[in-house]
């Protein structure tokens, strides 16, 4: 069920529109990821936030993970030179996956009052940040939120190969050891399709967060 400030998505809209404002207060943005919606805006500053839910939403579960090859050895040649951190420097990656190249794009959607928003969820303890560091220079990263007891990933960046995906193992690593099964990943990229992720119609999402949200696991201390 939705809460009373979020209508059901449109089942015509395919980009499962839910609501278009202003708003981005922090108890609306953690509501809103507690109920799969998540914000989408376009790049604009000044256009009002598209508030959606797709009809079909990419998941990786922890029990289908695939690594490949290449970043196993990824993971051997970097693993004792990188070092690994969650929270240490949230703003820092936010901003890093905001100026990341998106080549075919011409913007980000991270924009200074999503950054500035996010930035507040996180002082709340409900948005959170994987780090890579090589000695003290930070060279990958991801960040994303936790509501209802799922993480749902946001945007990650790299300035070494392989250290963002390194990220997202260590963070796959640190949920499993706090009960959790699964990540949302909002939509489907090939790397992630590598892993193992997979699309599943809006209903079955809807219905696995309903169950995470009962369990209401702590994932981040």
């Amino acid at each position: 069920m939705h809460a009373p400030e979020w209508p059901a998505p449109d089942p015509a809209d395919e980009l499962g529109l839910v609501a278009l404002d202003y708003n981005l207060s922090p108890a609306r943005i953690i509501s809103a990821y507690r109920h799969g919606i998540f914000p989408w805006p376009d790049g604009a500053t000044f256009r009002p936030i598209p508030w959606v839910c797709p009809p079909r939403r990419a998941v990786l579960e922890f029990s289908a993970l695939r690594v490949p090859k290449n970043l196993r050895k990824a993971q051997r040649a970097l693993g004792a030179r990188l070092r690994f951190t969650i929270d240490r420097a949230f703003e820092a990656v936010i901003r890093a996956c905001a100026a990341a190249p998106r080549p075919g794009q011409t913007g980000t959607w991270i924009i200074p009052t999503m950054i500035a928003a996010y930035l507040e969820v996180h002082r709340r303890g409900h948005a959170h940040s994987v780090e890579a560091w090589d000695g003290d220079k930070l060279v990958g990263g991801l960040y994303g939120v936790s509501a209802a007891g799922v993480f749902t990933g946001e945007s990650m960046f790299h300035r070494v190969d392989d250290a963002s995906k390194l990220c997202v193992l260590h963070l796959i690593e640190h949920l499993r050891t706090r009960g959790s099964g699964w990540i949302d990943i909002q939509q489907l990229t090939p790397h992630f399709a590598r892993l193992g992720a997979r699309e599943i119609p809006r209903a079955e999402f809807l219905e696995k967060l309903a169950a995470e949200r009962r369990a209401e696991r702590a994932l981040f201390p």
